[in-house]
């Protein structure tokens, strides 16, 4: 169902047409903006990371190991969804490999910067867009599964896009996240990042819960190239100097597989039940209650 965010009314229709009070968001770049006053500098990130990203992403250790997780878990925890929303699509990389692995899923995508829906729509071409601002989502009970990878850390109100985002899922639908964890962790790449803050386990537990879902499971991961994480942190201290936006990307290539194959033994342990203390990120899977 979806919700006007003029009159706050609920309707359903193959439109954006407030059937109550007659309002439509305006179309940019060809999708629905929902927010445009953010679609070409919300805060939160600079939009001009986006094209360096989407040539980085599919052959970075992270990103593709970050992948194999998140496939699994919507696998694991919610099989057979008819419909899957990820908020802050980015440069529509997750989307990308859950379209080849859940083909019969219908997706969509919202990400507050147009310039991140550009190479998105390339990527997934059959899934649906739209410009948002996360804190205010124009859907109730209508997705089986709504992910948000590492997209709460950049957001000042990550509890009210947390309610949000329970608004949105259908009754026993089921919430993917991934967030960095670890404040002693924070450097000058969480700063150039524009990170708001990395969690600990127990904040982002305790923020799902209020927003009222039930966690279904919360484990690290990233846990073995944490000292490797320390040190680079480490030696960045936390001055707020230039920095190479995508140096954490650009890596030798015989560490890039190393460290892959590290987090793909970290994804068996995952899958054999381990729940990992310590790590450069963390997963959480919960499900709405009503």
């Amino acid at each position: 169902m979806k919700i006007c965010l003029s009159c706050t009314k609920n309707f359903s229709s193959p439109g954006w047409d407030c059937p109550v009070c007659g309002y439509a968001p305006s179309r940019l770049n060809g999708v629905e903006a929902h927010a445009p006053e953010f679609a070409n500098g919300g805060g939160g990130f600079k939009s001009e990371y986006f094209s360096e990203l989407a040539t980085l992403e599919s052959n970075n250790f992270w990103f593709r190991a970050r992948n194999e997780l998140i496939l699994w878990a919507l696998r694991t925890y919610k099989p057979g969804a008819h419909n899957f929303l990820e908020v802050g699509c980015g440069t529509g990389f997750v989307l990308a490999g859950i379209a080849e692995s859940h083909p019969e899923t219908a997706l969509s995508g919202s990400e507050i910067f147009l310039a991140g829906l550009s190479h998105a729509a390339t990527r997934v071409p059959l899934a649906k867009f739209m410009q948002m601002d996360a804190r205010h989502v124009p859907y109730a009970d209508e997705f089986d599964a709504i992910g948000a990878f590492d997209v709460l850390e950049h957001i000042k109100e990550d509890e009210a896009v947390l309610a949000q985002l329970y608004r949105a899922l259908n009754p026993e639908g089921v919430l993917l996240l991934t967030v960095p964890q670890h404040p002693w962790l924070w450097s000058a790449s969480d700063e150039y990042a524009c990170h708001v803050r990395r969690y600990t386990n127990f904040e982002i537990e305790e923020k799902i819960r209020g927003a009222g879902f039930k966690v279904l499971r919360s484990t690290s991961f990233v846990t073995t190239l944490l000292p490797a994480m320390m040190l680079s942190r480490s030696a960045q201290g936390k001055a707020n100097k230039a920095i190479d936006p995508a140096g954490e990307l650009k890596i030798n290539p015989l560490l890039n597989t190393t460290f892959y194959t590290l987090m793909m033994l970290e994804l068996a342990g995952i899958k054999l039940g381990l729940n990992y203390p310590v790590g450069g990120s963390r997963l959480i899977v919960a499900t709405k209650i009503e």
